[in-house]
């Protein structure tokens, strides 16, 4: 079983990919908007929305959700190492 501080970790790191994930998604959707003039697909998989459309919005929509929970999980990361002096244990590096 978990100890008390893997689970505060867990409940902290899922917590701030929660929260990258949807300022992520506000901001990626704001930038579809002002760079195409247009709302993002809503149903990407639908053969009404043009290939290109859907092929652009998965890439932009997977990397950009991706990189802000590496980003948020990361400092999440550096922020419980401060409060608790050490990293997680799965972070530490092993030699």
């Amino acid at each position: 079983m978990a100890d008390k501080g893997d689970l505060g970790w867990r409940v902290t790191a899922g917590a701030a990919a929660f929260a990258g994930g949807f300022i992520a998604k506000k901001a990626i959707t704001l930038a579809w908007k002002k760079s195409t003039g247009k709302e993002p697909p809503t149903n990407p998989e639908s053969p009404e929305v043009a290939l290109s459309e859907a092929i652009g919005w998965a890439v932009i929509m997977g990397v950009g959700m991706e990189v802000a929970r590496l980003l948020a999980t990361r400092a999440a990361a550096r922020q419980w190492a401060k409060g608790t002096g050490e990293l997680p244990s799965h972070f530490k590096a092993e030699v």
